[in-house]
């Protein structure tokens, strides 16, 4: 019913954009019909697509594991040294609130190159994963932490078998979200100038020649991507914590 109900608001929205592109849009063009953009988008083919699509997506995955690997690296040692938890969540909130359009022009100064993207991609993920693995690491149940206690377990003995299947469900979502801000975080990275190739180099050229609709496919294929993460990421979140699924509901 969900699946029918998500194509059913998929179908409705591309008719909305169609009636806006034909009627009130019409005289400036600034909004093609999705007709014109899937016409742009065959003309421009594969051989346009692949290749930007590939580098964004290449940086955008090293930003994921990277920014992801460091955040649950983190919540788990705020967890074992819980007096560094204040430090670790200012830096994380740090890392939300700064604009990567503020700090992209200073990475792109010490680093360079590709580095900057993966890097904005990785600093894009980074709190919401925190945030989720450190919840979740928290809401172990007390009586299975006992019950370990009582076994002789200690610290890493309750992390192992009851904290870290506790932490699944929260760090999943976090992942989740994470998907599509790693992506936005390397298009932004590549608006910089820190790439030759990729959807971000390619749409701020498709704008500065007026190519309306090519700006609109590519942004289009880039909105494709991120939902492909995302539902990627669910349908793991799904296999791995199947227990979860009786709680979202």
């Amino acid at each position: 019913m969900r699946r029918v109900q998500g194509l059913i608001g998929v179908a409705a929205l591309v008719a909305l954009w169609w009636l806006l592109a034909a009627t009130v849009f019409a005289e400036g063009g600034a909004v093609p019909t999705p007709a014109a953009v899937l016409a742009s988008m065959g003309r421009d083919g594969w051989s346009f697509y692949g290749p930007n699509a590939s580098a964004t997506l290449t940086a955008a995955v090293q930003g994921f594991l990277w920014g992801n690997g460091l955040a649950v690296g983190v919540a788990l040692l705020v967890l074992l040294v819980p007096r560094l938890e204040a430090v670790a969540t200012q830096l994380a909130v740090i890392s939300y609130c700064v604009p990567l359009l503020a700090i992209g022009p200073i990475v792109l100064v010490v680093f360079g190159g590709e580095a900057t993207v993966v890097f904005l991609a990785a600093i894009s993920v980074f709190f919401t994963t925190l945030i989720g693995a450190l919840l979740g690491l928290r809401s172990a149940d007390r009586a299975s932490l006992d019950l370990v206690t009582v076994y002789g377990g200690g610290r890493l003995a309750r992390l192992r078998y009851v904290q870290i299947i506790s932490a699944l469900p929260g760090t999943f979502a976090g992942l989740k979200i994470s998907a599509p801000s790693a992506l936005l975080g390397a298009i932004i990275g590549e608006y910089l100038g820190s790439n030759d190739q990729g959807l971000g180099v390619s749409l701020m050229i498709s704008q500065q020649q007026f190519q309306v609709p090519r700006t609109w496919g590519l942004a289009l294929v880039a909105g494709l991507i991120a939902g492909l993460g995302y539902a990627l990421v669910a349908l793991a979140a799904r296999v791995v914590t199947p227990w979860s699924r009786g709680e979202s509901r």
